[in-house]
C-alpha cells in the first residue's frame, strides 16, 4: 500500500524542520556509518489516527547572494507540487506575510493539491491575532501552532489526514509489484525499461537529466503484473549546488518509498560511486527488496573470472547490502534483460514472505543452542519467543528479558540465522526487540 506523501513547504526560518522533527519524534534514527543516512534528514515516517504517511522536509534552501528568494521558493514549491499528496504550507506568525509567502501561495493555489496553511510560532494567546492576516493568502482557514512547544499539532494533523485520498488505503496490495529503477543519470534506466516493455515508452538519450520526473509504466506478463518506475538520476554533488541537490533527491526518494523492489543500476564501466551508495542506502533504510543491476556489461573486457571479481568488488563497497541480488546485463543489446523481472519477482516473494511462529522459534532455539548470547554486564540475554508481525517488509518481534543485555554482534548473528533458514535473499528484514520482565 502506497503511503501518502506530506510535503512541508515554506521560506527559510519559519520552523519547517522543527515541526518535521517534532512530528517524527523518535522515528528519526541517525546511524552515521550507514549510507543514505544524513544528519540533515529530509524524510520520516509518521502516523496519526491510524493513518501512516511519509513526510518530506523541503526546508533548508537559503538564497545565494546572486539569486532572488522568489526564484528559490519557486524551485522549492514546484518539487512539493510534483511529489506530494498533501502540502503543509508553513508561515511565520510573528513576522507576518512576506512577498515570498505570497509567491509560494500563488504557485500552490494553482496546483489544485490539498493544502493546509499552518501559522507557526504562535506561542501564546496574544499571538493568536497575528493569524488573521494570513487569510489574505487565499489558502482557507489557517491553523495556529507552536512547533517548539508542540501546541496545536493535533488539530493540524487532523486536517492533514482528513485530506488524504482514502483510495490509497483501500487499494489491492497484491495486484501489482511496483519496481523503482534508480541510479545516476545516463546509466541506462530508461533503456532497460523500454527493453522490458518492448516499446519506446520512455525517452532514451545520452544527455544526463533526460528523465525529469518519475514515470510509471504498467506491464503484465506470465510472471505477474508490474509497475515499472523510471526515476530521474541524481547527479554528483560536485556538479550541482549542494542545497538544490537536496531537492532533486526527493523524486527518487518517493519512488523508492512507494516501491516494493528497488533496482539500483550501475554503469559497469564506472563501478560503484558514493552517489550509488547513497541512493540505494535509502532503500536499505526502508527495508525494501533490493537488486543491483550492472549495466553496459557488453563494454567490459572479460575473462572467466571477470563477473565474479566484479561482484566481490561491489559487495565490498556495499557491505551493508550483503542480502542484495546481483545481475549483469546490457540494456542496449538485451543481454540477460529477460532475467530482470524474474529476479525482481523472486525478491518480491521474499519481501512478502511470512514465517509461522512455531517454525521461527524452532530456528531461534537451535541458533541459541549453537551459540549462546554473550554476557553483557552481569546478565545474558534470554529470548522468550519471537513472532513475525508483518511482511513487505518482513518484521519480527523478539521478546527478551532485558534490553541492556543486547549486543550488536549477536543481533547480527540471529538475523543471519533467520536469513539462512528462510531464504530472505534480496529483501531487507526488520527485527525489533521488546523487553518483557519475568513474572
Amino acid at each position: 500500500m502506497a503511503k501518502p506523501i506530506v510535503a512541508m513547504v515554506g521560506r527559510p526560518n519559519v520552523g519547517k524542520s522543527t515541526l518535521f522533527n517534532k512530528i517524527a519524534g523518535k522515528r528519526i534514527s541517525i546511524v552515521q556509518d550507514t549510507p543514505g543516512v544524513t544528519r540533515d534528514r529530509i524524510y520520516a515516517d509518521a502516523d496519526w489516527l491510524s493513518y501512516n504517511f511519509t513526510m518530506i522536509d523541503t526546508g533548508g534552501i537559503e538564497p545565494d547572494s546572486d539569486d532572488l528568494i522568489v526564484k528559490q521558493m519557486r524551485r522549492q514549491a514546484q518539487i512539493a507540487i510534483e511529489t506530494a499528496d498533501v502540502i503543509v504550507f508553513i508561515v511565520d506568525g510573528k513576522e507576518g506575510i512576506t512577498p515570498a509567502d505570497a509567491e509560494v501561495a500563488n504557485m500552490l493555489r494553482k496546483s489544485k493539491k490539498p493544502i493546509v496553511l499552518v501559522v507557526n510560532k504562535v506561542d501564546s494567546l496574544k499571538d493568536e491575532n497575528n493569524a488573521w492576516e494570513f487569510y489574505k493568502l487565499g489558502m482557507g482557514d489557517p491553523i495556529t501552532i507552536s512547533a517548539t512547544q508542540a501546541l496545536g499539532l493535533g488539530d493540524m494533523l487532523d486536517k492533514v489526514v482528513g485530506m488524504f485520498d482514502k483510495a490509497l488505503f483501500e487499494q489491492d496490495d497484491d495486484e501489482y509489484i511496483r519496481i523503482a529503477v534508480v541510479g545516476k543519470p545516463n546509466v541506462g534506466k530508461s533503456s532497460l525499461i523500454n527493453k522490458l516493455l518492448g516499446e519506446e515508452r520512455v525517452i532514451v538519450s545520452n544527455i544526463p537529466g533526460t528523465t525529469r520526473d518519475a514515470i510509471d509504466s504498467n506491464l503484465n506478463n506470465e510472471l505477474g503484473k508490474f509497475i515499472l518506475v523510471d526515476t530521474a538520476g541524481i547527479r554528483r554533488k560536485s556538479k550541482v549546488k549542494a542545497e538544490i541537490e537536496r531537492y532533486s533527491v526527493i523524486r527518487t526518494l518517493t519512488a523508492i518509498e512507494r516501491a516494493d523492489v528497488s533496482i539500483l543500476m550501475i554503469d559497469a564501466t564506472e563501478g560503484i560511486t558514493d552517489q550509488d551508495e547513497k541512493i540505494i542506502g535509502y532503500a536499505h533504510e526502508m527495508k525494501k527488496a533490493i537488486m543491483i543491476v550492472v549495466n553496459k556489461w557488453d563494454l567490459v573486457e572479460k575473462d572467466d573470472n571477470t563477473m565474479a571479481k566484479f561482484k566481490i568488488d561491489f559487495q565490498q563497497s556495499l557491505k551493508f547490502l550483503s542480502y542484495a541480488e546481483y545481475l549483469f546485463i546490457s540494456a542496449l543489446t538485451g543481454q540477460r534483460t529477460h532475467k530482470v523481472l524474474e529476479l525482481a519477482k523472486k525478491c518480491y516473494d521474499n519481501y512478502s514472505k511470512r514465517i509461522s511462529t512455531g517454525i521461527l522459534n524452532e530456528v531461534l532455539d537451535k541458533a541459541v543452542l549453537m551459540k549462546e548470547p554473550p554476557i553483557v554486564g552481569l546478565r545474558r540475554m534470554k529470548i522468550y519467543y519471537a513472532t513475525q508481525v508483518a511482511n513487505r517488509p518482513p518484521k519480527f518481534i523478539f521478546f527478551i528479558n532485558d534490553n541492556n543485555t543486547r549486543h550488536f554482534s549477536y543481533e547480527r548473528y540471529l538475523e543471519n540465522q533467520i536469513r539462512d533458514s528462510f531464504d530472505f535473499k534480496g529483501t531487507g528484514i526488520q527485527i525489533e526487540y521488546r523487553e518483557r520482565k519475568d513474572k
